[in-house]
């Protein structure tokens, strides 16, 4: 398609990009079919290919975009379902993240949404804020479940997800050296994960310690366009690594963050030393899915798992998924029905749009329940505390099943399920 941007715009690395990927759009309408809120919706300015349309617009004026065009691409989750689907190649994630940060730039939000999207940004990326709040939420649920909006929705997500007791220290073997990114969210919610991934990678022969100095990711302030701020989280954590020195692999066991990682050198792309820098940090994040090869495993009791492969595994990364390790651990894995179509997580998209959200958590929980499952498997904590519920199986990370077959601790959210085999 053609565009009008003009010289000195495309001097911005970033608006270049967007303008290549603009210029490759054939508007074919094959993305529509992917797009969880057009499939919702059946409104064409909540498709990719509308969506496309008023972001054109809007970067090629240059000013303040309408309240339509904000309203629309808010409600992108950012799944990437349609740059998977694209016969052209385009990479709608570079037209979205540049039209989040216009957005952000040039438009006064509503006080309300401006507290509740900074809020979000500086608590869900300081685990300490998170365990407080959720302790807060889970003593005065009777009320905060009331409450209007995002606050109710926050509530009653803290209330689904299982209790944390307190973990043991990370304990780290020798053999090649992982390093490891704790992350935010997940330390809070279920620091569980990375000690059972310790221990299966040190079964392969890896030693996985933490990276002293790295935190959040930076994907939270990303995506909702704070770019600056993501920035310097992104510093921190490459800083971090080059002073570790001597990791074959960097880890991080929650997807979503990984495929923000490995976007870093784009994120960089209007800061050549630092983008540089990117570039060799990129280079070593590794996925769970690439260390943790199949191995046989011990019995696990015959579980029917279904596999729920998040979008940042299948869409962001485009790498492999757990499985095949799941299937040599001894599990039964069952593919669930329109598996590319997001679960409603997507970061903090259950907490501003949670309408769309719970509509998208319903579809996958309706399509789970006619696989007749013990649990589900995902490697995204978004999505483990979003299908979470009394409504749903039991949701577990493959590192921890795949640890229990391999002889680790069964799983605290498994401590009640009855496995029997299944058909169908």
């Amino acid at each position: 398609m053609r565009t009008e941007l003009k010289a000195h715009q495309l001097s911005d690395p970033h608006l270049a990009a967007v303008e290549r990927n603009l210029r490759a759009c054939v508007h074919c309408g094959i993305c529509t079919a992917t797009c969880p809120t057009y499939l919702l919706t059946g409104d064409e300015r909540d498709g990719p290919r509308g969506r496309i349309v008023m972001m054109q617009r809007m970067l090629e004026d240059g000013g303040t975009p309408t309240h339509e065009t904000v309203h629309h691409v808010d409600r992108c989750l950012s799944c990437l379902g349609c740059r998977t689907a694209c016969p052209s190649s385009v990479d709608y994630r570079r037209l979205v993240d540049h039209a989040r940060a216009h957005i952000e730039e040039t438009y006064r939000r509503p006080w309300r949404e401006r507290w509740l999207r900074a809020g979000i940004v500086y608590v869900m990326a300081r685990p300490d804020l998170v365990k407080l709040g959720l302790r807060l939420a889970r003593l005065f649920a009777p009320i905060a479940t009331r409450l209007p909006g995002p606050f109710a929705v926050a509530a009653k997500k803290a209330v689904r997800i299982p209790r944390v007791e307190d973990e043991e220290p990370l304990h780290t073997g020798a053999g090649r050296r992982v390093a490891l990114m704790p992350g935010c969210v997940q330390q809070a919610l279920a620091p569980s994960i990375d000690r059972a991934t310790a221990r299966v990678l040190e079964r392969r022969g890896m030693a996985l310690a933490n990276l002293k100095g790295a935190d959040c990711c930076g994907a939270l302030a990303f995506h909702l366009g704070r770019r600056d701020e993501a920035k310097r989280w992104a510093r921190r954590n490459i800083v971090a690594f080059e002073k570790a020195g001597g990791a074959e692999a960097i880890l991080i066991t929650a997807t979503g963050c990984a495929a923000h990682l490995a976007d870093y050198p784009a994120i960089f792309c209007d800061e050549p030393e630092w983008q540089a820098r990117a570039e060799a940090f990129a280079a070593k994040v590794k996925d769970f899915s690439e260390l943790a090869t199949p191995r046989l495993g011990g019995s696990p009791g015959d579980l029917r798992i279904a596999h729920h492969i998040p979008c940042s595994l299948q869409h962001g990364l485009r790498r492999g998924d757990q499985g095949a390790a799941l299937k040599a651990a001894g599990y039964k894995v069952a593919e669930i029905p329109e598996s590319h179509i997001c679960c409603g997580s997507a970061g903090s998209y259950s907490l501003l749009q949670p309408e769309m959200a719970a509509a998208l958590r319903e579809r996958k929980l309706d399509a789970i329940a006619t696989l007749g499952v013990d649990a589900i498997a995902s490697a995204n904590i978004g999505c483990l505390s979003h299908l979470a519920g009394d409504d749903a199986p039991p949701v577990v990370h493959p590192a921890e099943l795949i640890d229990w077959a391999e002889g680790g601790p069964r799983p605290a959210v498994l401590a009640a399920v009855a496995p029997a085999a299944k058909t169908g």
